[in-house]
């Protein structure tokens, strides 16, 4: 096995205090929402906003001399690139990092921030991955691979050491898998001192690699597809990390990108807590309710990383609302004489929703120059209210869609 319960013993002790023991208090409002006693672990709360910097620190001071003076690289969409700059900043040790072009630019800001160079290059991870790989050859450089270098893997695995010692009577961990290097470090040392713990795998149902990967017994690579959860967007899981977590990891589910907004969402409202869509991953999956077993069982969620551009911030919080059935689309077509605005206008206010944006339609509205179709973007309280919003249109002779 390319890792051991005492590699990631050692790393504890060699990272020592450079990397924050994050909390994992209980959550009263998550849990009444979940139906389990849940405990959130806070490691968005590192200095860089995600659990990365555990296994980048240890990969580092594992370097010899020669190859701390050469420098290190690593091709990465945000945090593990993040964490190597940090801590290759703390030692002296210069750091390279290849993202792809549309990598977050409060990233590659952060990166260069930290002193890193930051090189951009093409449109995938596979795409940086292919111009890191040159880069370390041609400048002699040593890659640290984000999830499948068994030093990562070990730091990483300390968030297990953390858990059993912060809940001693845990019946189950929730752990979100993208190229599977924190599930395979967490599971093997969760399970290594406590077997009875189950440990759960989470996936974003568009890039389901490593449920892809245990359905043919290896490394299985997927389509890249697009997903909230862009710390989870990875088309294959290490082999490494693969050859571990399949061993420990008990039960793996996967989640919709709805689920994941929704996960955000609830986040940012009961814990006023700002969880990047990879991070909310593990609470998407309870609130989906596909874990219905570990109702009243004591549960770890890993809120691993809290780096999410505010501007998709925005678009998942819009997303969520619309699949928690608070804001809807409603196209109707009204009468474009005087009056036929306030008719919809009265009907909506009737059933107590509020409207956000209005836009007419007049030049694409149909044949029919008598009347206009408008849009509207209207908050509501749930989906029941959305029915009271449809019955009070219909009552009132409007023409509608809803979407």
């Amino acid at each position: 096995m390319p890792v051991t319960f005492d590699d990631i013993r050692a790393a504890r002790e060699r990272l020592g205090s450079a990397i924050y023991v994050s909390p994992c208090p209980e959550s009263a409002a998550l849990s009444d929402l979940t139906g389990c006693r849940l405990f959130c672990k806070l490691d968005l709360l590192q200095r860089t906003g995600s659990f990365k910097e555990r296994g980048a620190r240890n990969a580092l001071l594992l370097l010899d001399s020669a190859r701390r003076a050469r420098g290190v690289i690593a091709a990465s969409a945000g945090n593990h690139a993040l964490a190597l700059a940090c801590h290759g900043r703390d030692l002296g040790i210069p750091v390279t990092v290849v993202m792809p072009q549309h990598a977050p630019l409060v990233k590659v800001a952060t990166c260069r921030r930290f002193g890193a160079e930051v090189v951009l290059a093409g449109s995938t991870f596979t795409d940086a991955k292919e111009r890191a790989d040159a880069l370390a050859a041609e400048r002699g450089l040593t890659y640290v691979h984000g999830f499948d270098d068994p030093a990562v893997i070990a730091g990483q695995g300390t968030i297990g050491l953390e858990l059993v010692e912060q809940i001693p009577d845990l019946d189950a961990v929730i752990v979100p898998i993208g190229g599977a290097g924190l599930i395979a470090g967490v599971a093997l040392a969760t399970k290594s001192q406590r077997p009875s713990v189950e440990v759960i795998g989470v996936e974003a149902e568009q890039m389901p690699s490593f449920t892809m990967s245990l359905a043919r017994g290896e490394v299985t690579v997927c389509p890249s597809k697009p997903t909230l959860a862009d710390g989870l967007a990875t088309t294959r899981p290490g082999h490494n990390a693969f050859a571990i977590a399949r061993q420990y990891v008990d039960h793996v589910v996967k989640v919709s990108e709805d689920a994941i907004a929704l996960a955000v969402l609830r986040l940012i409202e009961l814990e006023k807590m700002v969880v990047e869509g990879a991070g909310a991953a593990p609470l998407a999956a309870l609130v989906s309710g596909q874990l219905p077993e570990l109702a009243g069982k004591r549960v770890a969620i890993l809120l691993c990383g809290g780096n999410i551009d505010p501007l998709v911030l925005g678009r998942v919080i819009e997303v969520a609302l619309a699949a928690d059935g608070r804001l809807v689309r409603i196209t109707a077509k009204i009468s474009d004489r005087p009056g036929g605005l306030a008719i919809l206008a009265a009907a909506l206010a009737e059933s107590g929703a509020s409207i956000q944006q209005i836009t007419h339609e007049r030049a694409f509205a149909g044949p029919d120059v008598s009347s206009v179709r408008v849009v509207c973007d209207v908050e509501t309280r749930d989906r029941q209210h959305i029915a009271e919003v449809e019955r009070s249109l219909a009552a009132r002779g409007i023409e509608f869609r809803l979407g």
